[in-house]
């Protein structure tokens, strides 16, 4: 009788488990390339609505006319009190925060900070995205007896 020699394991028993560990690898960086994808999206999103009311806030500022003058024939003026407060009326309508402030007496300038909260990308310790919007209504002063 022969003894057999010690029976060594195959090569596919020695690699059991390596397939799930390659899963679990490949499963997480799509799931970190799936919340790239959604959360940049978003963060666009975000920064375009955060652009589009500051213009808004902006137009509405710059909208808010001194009418005895221009009821005379004076030439078009902006009231600048008048237009800070409506800008910032309009921003809190909206519901966001953000800074109106008047320069030179012909432009309302409106800067507004916003977060975008990150749907995937928290997994990695990305919770959320700072944004930013601004715009700028300049006000253009009729020169007087000239009609346009």
């Amino acid at each position: 009788m022969q003894a057999h020699p010690p029976r060594r394991g195959t090569d596919r028993e020695s690699e059991q488990g390596s397939v799930t560990l390659w899963m679990v690898t490949a499963a997480f960086a799509m799931i970190i390339l799936a919340g790239l994808a959604v959360d940049l999206g978003g963060q666009v999103l975000t920064r375009q609505h955060a652009s589009n009311v500051a213009a808004q806030a902006a137009r509405t500022g710059g909208q808010q006319l001194q009418a005895s003058q221009a009821i005379r024939g004076q030439g078009v003026r902006t009231d600048p009190a008048q237009a800070v407060a409506a800008a910032r009326a309009y921003l809190a309508a909206a519901d966001v925060t953000g800074t109106v402030q008047l320069r030179g007496g012909t432009a309302v300038v409106v800067h507004i900070a916003a977060t975008y909260h990150t749907k995937f990308l928290g997994i990695i310790g990305i919770d959320q995205v700072p944004v930013t919007g601004s715009a700028e209504s300049r006000i253009v002063r009729a020169v007087e007896g000239v009609e346009r």
